[in-house]
């Protein structure tokens, strides 16, 4: 199914997605984890997926990923897939959208960020946390071995406009997250049996 459509956002509902992570993991922010479930719980008794603000910045992003794309296969010799939300193995209510597979072994997160995170990722090979958990989860849902973390910025000279890392499978993280996902799914489907129950 192609990203961003109707059957695509119909897949997600109420489902755990990989760009999602973070909320799940944090403990220490409960107001950050209780309102990610909140949105699933509605999503779920609704049937209806979540619309959430898309700001400008947003906007770009999605409007560039397709040049991205094609930035990275020229860059790289790689050829980039597109596919669809893909299922977790064996959880059932979680997986992710990759913005593309590369290979049988390989995966694709694209960021369009503003110029002075792109800069930023040029001069400390630093990526967030959140990101790292995406492409692990993204790797667990479809069994691959490694995902290349891409930033781009087209606002910028040719030689400064695309920063590729990376990132391997880590069974640690994946381990990690797995455990934090199924707790979390396990605590939203109580809460909605004891709404369905009153």
């Amino acid at each position: 199914m192609e990203q961003r459509t109707e059957e695509w956002y119909s897949a997600k509902i109420g489902k755990v997605g990989a760009s999602r992570l973070d909320a799940v993991c944090a403990k220490g922010q409960g107001v950050t984890r209780k309102n990610y479930m909140m949105e699933l719980l509605i999503a779920r008794l609704t049937g209806e997926y979540p619309e959430s603000y898309i700001s400008p910045e947003m906007q770009r992003g999605i409007d560039l990923e397709t040049e991205a794309s094609y930035a990275y296969e020229n860059l790289t010799g790689n050829v980039v897939m597109q596919t669809g939300f893909i299922l977790h193995p064996f959880i059932k209510d979680s997986g992710a959208s990759p913005d593309g597979l590369i290979g049988i072994d390989g995966g694709l997160e694209i960021k369009c960020p503003n110029t002075a995170t792109h800069l930023k990722y040029l001069m400390t090979d630093k990526i967030d946390t959140k990101y790292i958990y995406q492409m692990q989860w993204g790797m667990a849902c479809t069994e691959r071995q490694w995902w290349d973390f891409v930033s781009y910025d087209n606002r910028l000279p040719d030689k400064l406009k695309i920063y590729v890392q990376r990132f391997e499978r880590d069974e640690d993280i994946i381990k990690f997250l797995t455990e934090e996902v199924e707790e979390f799914i396990k605590e939203l489907n109580e809460l909605q049996l004891k709404l369905e129950a009153l």
